[in-house]
């Protein structure tokens, strides 16, 4: 079995542990950060959509013209630009970039969020819109000829699509909720959830493959995702674990693009129902991060050597998870260690497993 990492960058250096630092767009910093990534081992990276964010799309593209292999995960947002648009804009990336184009697909997870952009539905309409929405998408970048569609959200006539993708572009869904599963069940290739313990997880899988069966789908991918605290031991990572979690804490609350200390969208209120639970899980999960933050986005926390956060993501991977997304609190330079010293190991394993499976 291959296991898929995932990475994240951002056009300035900027964390929950410190406040911005350079100008909104800094190009040395995009190109340097992908590059990390690509010669670290990573297969994608993510790039994030915000409504006061730099445009994924374009940023995307800036990467992919400083990288040679690594591919794209342009975070997307249905609602904001017409389907047929969005599908020639990423088919056409598509095809300067050589095929390396995902996308990850964000229903929104707070109407405050939502209507900066000028989107006032509410949630459940979100996902009716984002259903439609990816249907289209993956007609447009699939018929050979003409098409009209009337729906609930989108009405056209006789579009055709004068550029194709270089590829079959995956659709990465993410999302918490019953109609999360329902739509993503549906249309996604591979549903991403955010780091919790192993139980839960578990509960979280076995929804979302549900809801593919129910769609008439064989399995989706599955994507986990992770903040891991590295450390040459155990107890020097949880030092380190105790400081950035003090910094986190002296910013100040942290008002992200979720909601504030009180988000509306599952994932984060499943992540905040774990730390009122309690900080440490299973094997080096820690959720004290997540609380510290308001779990705006991916925001819990693998904590140990190479070795031993290795071993916990592997404790995923058996649970049936397929892509592994990591990101650290110092971004660039955690991206190198993951590079350097845990993605090697998770493979090596992987690799031993495939070798032993093979002489069984």
């Amino acid at each position: 079995m291959t296991v898929e990492f995932v990475g994240m960058i951002g056009t300035r250096d900027v964390s929950e542990t410190r406040p911005p630092a350079g100008p909104p767009v800094d190009p040395a910093y995009v190109r340097r950060f992908a590059r990390a990534h690509e010669d670290g081992g990573f297969d994608r990276i993510l790039i994030a959509y915000g409504s006061s964010t730099p445009d994924a799309t374009q940023v995307a593209a800036y990467a992919a013209a400083q990288t040679e292999r690594i591919g794209l995960l342009i975070a997307h947002r249905p609602g904001f630009v017409f389907p047929t648009l969005a599908a020639r804009t990423f088919a056409t990336l598509d095809q300067f970039s050589g095929g390396r184009v995902a996308v990850h697909t964000i229903t929104g997870g707070s109407d405050a969020e939502q209507r900066r952009d000028g989107d006032y539905l509410g949630k459940d309409d979100r996902y009716e819109r984002t259903g439609e929405y990816l249907g289209i998408l993956r007609r447009a970048w699939s018929s050979p000829e003409p098409f009209s569609h009337e729906g609930r959200f989108y009405k056209f006539e006789d579009f055709s699509a004068g550029v194709q993708p270089a590829h079959r572009i995956p659709l990465y869904f993410g999302g918490s909720s019953p109609a999360a599963y329902r739509v993503g069940g549906a249309h996604a290739d591979t549903f991403a959830l955010w780091g919790e313990p192993l139980a839960e997880t578990a509960e979280q899988i076995a929804s979302v493959q549900a809801a593919a069966a129910a769609a008439g789908r064989g399995p989706l991918g599955i994507s986990v995702s992770f903040r891991p605290i590295l450390a040459a031991t155990d107890d020097l990572a949880w030092e380190r674990a105790a400081g950035i979690l003090a910094r986190i804490k002296s910013n100040g609350p942290f008002q992200g693009v979720l909601g504030g200390r009180n988000p509306e969208n599952v994932g984060s209120q499943r992540l905040l129902a774990a730390a009122a639970k309690q900080d440490r899980h299973d094997r080096a999960l820690w959720t004290a991060t997540a609380a510290a933050s308001g779990a705006q986005g991916n925001s819990t926390a693998l904590v140990g050597s190479p070795e031993t956060v290795a071993r916990a993501l592997l404790d995923y991977v058996d649970l049936g998870v397929t892509t592994i997304l990591i990101r650290g609190y110092d971004p660039v330079d955690d991206a190198v260690d993951y590079g350097r010293h845990l993605i090697p190991l998770v493979r090596q394993e992987l690799r031993h497993r495939a070798l032993a499976g093979v002489a069984r």
